[in-house]
């Protein structure tokens, strides 16, 4: 399709043809206006000349309105902006006033391009998305090196990408090393250093380096291909204030249609010398100002810019419903590990029971948690690897008790692993040490062999870059902050008093941290208006992200979390939390202050309308001028 710009606005070369002719056409019908009025003392027919351009000038300009008109009036639907403008413009006609009539849809036209280019602008952020999901890949494979589309490549498959392409699927690099620009996926504008090992995800880019990369998830699963998904179901969630204009826009219109028959047809009927066609003209003017063109396009688009730009910072908001919520946040609560630590552990003590040795009790944590992923098991195998303690080469079998630890059993011996809860529950009367003491704000795991307590391994973690910051912006907007976690009372207070956090629930199950949200939910019942939002990363989160007024998963987390989640942060910079929210209540803003604004404006012009002190030029000026400043003013939730 052949397409001319017109400042921002990149429109079809027909529709701008059609633009620009209408145009001419109406100022061609003032010069013959100027002609007949000078000719006064020629033909009586000569004075309808002007009426030809003015005519054309009007169908060209208005034509979409128009067919819309009829396509909705067999519909059914006939009492919309589209009629209202049809009906204005062909009574003005009808009463002779054909340069207003025509001026109304070639402005109306202006509005409806300037809007065009609004749009646009608010939907670049979030339509450049596509360009993360690459169509190509390259294989390697027996065959040698070919490309194929990257929807028929299998997880499991190596794909190399060259440097400055775009990596086409999630994997985890087997060779080379490589910046990766990650900016279009997280918003994080510095380069990634990414080597052998380390996963990356489709859409980023690889700026320096050739890289060999085996994929683990299939186009349709990768990262680019879900944040896709999110956007393009954000776009159907609507929030209050949407469903609000759809249903006052049932009603509006047809109260508008009668009200301005009536202001043509009453007055004439009981007020003396009241003039018909005075009447009807006040009666079209009401019908031009009454379109409700401002309240049906800016509210929608101040949502769709303010998800645009939170898009912008890698903060995936899946519908404008959530951005509602978010505005009237009155509780933020925590996760800890991985979402306000860094959930990268070291050892810190090792406290062997006595006459215990540490190495057998470093030797059978090792055991019982080398096949584990989690933060702690390597923090472990870490340290027994630089301690030269050589693993045990057996392969237990072991079973996790959720938010306790590991129950293993290897060649006939019971090993327990975990928190002080698994060994009092399973070696009931066992002798261990003070809950508090040395174990301080560390976590401590707690190791028996053959109902056998070992000892303790004591493991620090350490706050996330930013998580101060971040806890002390919530509280200053006037939100209550807590963390719900399954770590120790000792671990958590202390994290909680660095970060200033309200209030603490430790040692929670994850059906325990639900059960808690709902406490906290029940309890803001004096103020029904407050909703509770919960931020999380891993497995665990997936049902209290769920289950909170708005769950936020900490990105690239869990798969499970990020599903049940209604906003992702792809950066898992906890700063972005209080600036969601803050953009959010800027968004509110914008748009309730669109409402107020073509409300007012409405009625205020119809007022005049209707007391005879505004023309259809006014009455234009009251329909896409207010719709234009509302348009224009939605833009502002992109920044």
């Amino acid at each position: 399709m052949k397409v001319i710009r017109i400042g921002a606005c990149t429109l079809p070369l027909a529709r701008a043809g059609s633009f620009f002719a209408a145009l001419a056409l109406w100022i061609l019908g003032f010069v013959f206006m100027q002609f007949t009025a000078a000719g006064n003392g020629g033909l009586p027919a000569a004075r309808f000349l002007p009426l030809l351009p003015f005519l054309a000038s009007w169908f060209l300009a208005g034509l979409p309105v128009l067919k819309n008109a009829a396509v909705n009036l067999v519909k059914g639907k006939a009492l919309d902006e589209n009629f209202l403008m049809s009906t204005a413009t062909i009574g003005a006609f009808a009463i002779g006033e054909w340069a207003e009539a025509a001026g109304v849809m070639i402005f109306y036209m202006i509005g409806e391009l300037i809007q065009e280019a609004a749009v646009n602008r608010s939907r670049s952020s979030i339509d450049a998305l596509l360009a993360l999901k690459p169509d190509k890949a390259r294989v390697e494979d027996s065959e040698g090196l070919r490309e194929v589309a990257a929807a028929d490549v299998n997880p499991g498959s190596l794909v190399l990408v060259r440097p400055g392409e775009r990596i086409p699927l999630d994997g985890i690099i087997v060779e080379g090393e490589s910046f990766i620009d990650v900016s279009m996926l997280t918003g994080e504008s510095r380069p990634v250093t990414c080597v052998a090992g380390d996963e990356v995800r489709s859409g980023t880019v690889s700026l320096d380096g050739a890289l060999r990369i085996k994929t683990t998830r299939s186009a349709g699963d990768s990262s680019a291909a879900r944040i896709i998904r999110l956007v393009e179901s954000a776009r159907e969630a609507k929030a209050v204030p949407e469903r609000f204009i759809t249903a006052f826009a049932r009603w509006y219109t047809p109260l508008v249609v009668g009200g301005a028959f009536l202001l043509a047809v009453l007055p004439p009927l009981f007020i003396q010398d009241a003039r018909f066609g005075d009447w009807l003209y006040r009666a079209l003017d009401l019908l031009v100002i009454s379109c409700p063109c401002a309240l049906v396009v800016s509210v929608p688009l101040g949502y769709f810019a303010g998800i645009g730009g939170m898009s912008r910072r890698g903060i995936m908001v899946k519908g404008a419903v959530h951005l509602d919520s978010l505005n009237k946040a009155k509780n933020v609560v925590f996760d800890k590990t991985g979402t306000l630590t860094m959930g990268k552990f070291s050892i810190a003590a090792v406290e062997p029971a006595p006459n215990e040795s540490e190495e057998e009790l470093i030797k059978t944590a090792v055991l019982a948690e080398q096949q584990s992923n989690h933060p702690i098991a390597k923090a472990i195998l870490e340290y027994a690897q630089n301690s030269n303690l050589e693993a045990p080469r057996e392969k237990p079998r072991f079973s996790e008790i959720a938010g306790q630890g590991l129950e293993v059993v290897s060649g006939g011996v019971k090993i327990l692993a975990g928190n002080r809860r698994l060994l009092e529950s399973r070696l009931p009367g066992v002798l261990l040490p003070a809950a508090e003491g040395n174990a301080g704000s560390h976590t401590a795991v707690y190791v028996a062999r053959d109902n056998r307590f070992l000892g303790r391994i004591l493991i620090g973690d350490t706050l996330k870059e930013g998580a101060l910051e971040a806890v002390s912006r919530i509280k200053s907007m006037g939100i209550r902050s807590a963390m719900f976690t399954g770590d120790t009372r000792s671990s958590a207070m202390e994290t909680a008093s660095q970060l200033g956090i309200d209030s603490v629930k430790t040692e929670l199950l994850p059906g325990d941290k639900l059960r808690e949200l709902e406490k906290l939910t029940l309890s803001g019942a004096r103020n029904p208006s407050g909703t509770t939002v919960f931020v999380g990363d891993g497995i665990n989160d997936a049902p209290v992200l769920a289950g909170s007024d708005v769950g936020i998963a900490m990105g690239p987390g869990a798969d499970a979390a990020i599903e049940a989640a209604d906003v992702i942060v792809m950066t898992g910079d906890i700063r972005r939390i209080p600036e969601l929210i803050e953009r959010a209540r800027k968004t509110h803003r914008i748009v309730m202050g669109n409402v107020v604004f073509a409300l007012g404006a409405k009625g205020l012009f119809i007022g005049l309308a209707s007391l005879g002190m505004a023309n259809m030029w006014i009455a234009l000026i009251a329909d896409v001028g207010v719709a234009l400043a509302a348009i224009l003013n939605s833009t502002r939730a992109l920044r």
